[in-house]
């Protein structure tokens, strides 16, 4: 847990939050997320990316659709860059949204970091989210990772110890930490049996935890009620097949067993922290507590 007072996060300064459509984005929670916050925050597109270099089209195809006077269109799958101001500190928010691109990862990165050091970017942000073996009864575990000694301590982060094939996420992340910029990355884990978008369950655990990291409140309006909303609906799809209902009973009791030691006061202290920036928020400032 962080040493910080209560609303006062140690990420000051402009911080890039990125999140990509594709294999980093189970249930779509990720993306979901940072379209959050770009309504909520009121971001304004400031840049995009060239998707010419970066998608093989065959495999993001391009869509065309009909404008207001009729005439077509053709959006391209680009990479957006957004710029936002958090409600309290007014520090700025840069809000990267794409697909994963199918080539040249190193240049795309590359040029992704070179918008964030003109924006004066010194935080950068992943946030991601995989399928896993978790109940959708329970709270959405999401984990908090980063390479940076400093960052673990003063916010209670784990040390990144993943080995294996990685995404854009991964990748960025990495890139970020060579150039000396401070880099983290959030991650929610999606119930395997129902993967397909939307996750609004994920999607509200991945807010909370970057609001915790920023120490800004985050109004999530609707949110909740839809988290609500999706877990009943699985819960009327499970109660029609008996090896699911089971499987996930099984993956409840696991998952009970697991937590039993954590019923500590870290967890008491860290709820009332949220009470106090939602509080001093003022009005509207996160609306359904989730």
């Amino acid at each position: 847990m962080t040493d910080a007072l209560p609303g006062v996060s140690p990420l000051r300064g402009p911080v890039m939050l990125a999140a990509f459509e594709g294999w980093n984005d189970a249930g779509g929670a990720a993306t979901q997320a940072l379209i959050h916050l770009h309504e909520v925050w009121g971001a304004e597109q400031v840049d995009e990316l060239d998707p010419e270099e970066y998608h093989d089209f065959q495999v993001n195809r391009p869509t065309i659709s009909l404008s207001d006077d009729g005439r077509r269109e053709i959006s391209w799958p680009t990479t957006s860059v957004a710029v936002a101001a958090r409600p309290r500190s007014r520090d700025a928010v840069v809000l990267v949204h794409g697909i994963e691109p199918s080539m040249r990862w190193r240049t795309y990165s590359a040029e992704l970091l070179d918008v964030a050091e003109r924006l004066g970017v010194t935080t950068v942000i992943t946030l991601g989210a995989l399928l896993a073996d978790v109940p959708h009864t329970r709270p959405i575990p999401v984990t908090a990772t980063s390479d940076d000694r400093e960052l673990q301590d003063v916010l209670g982060l784990d040390a990144n110890t993943y080995e294996g094939p990685t995404g854009i996420v991964g990748v960025l992340q990495h890139e970020a930490q060579r150039r000396g910029l401070r880099s983290l990355s959030v991650w929610g884990a999606v119930p395997h049996y129902v993967a397909h978008p939307p996750s609004p369950k994920a999607t509200l655990a991945l807010l909370v935890r970057i609001e915790e990291l920023l120490g800004e409140p985050i109004a999530l309006g609707d949110l909740a009620e839809d988290a609500e909303a999706w877990q009943h609906g699985v819960d009327e799809l499970a109660g029609e097949d008996t090896e699911i209902a089971e499987y996930v009973a099984q993956l409840e009791e696991a998952k009970d067993t697991a937590d039993l030691p954590e019923a500590s006061g870290e967890a008491i202290a860290r709820e009332f922290e949220r009470y106090l920036r939602r509080r001093d928020g003022g009005p509207g400032s996160g609306s359904g507590g989730g």
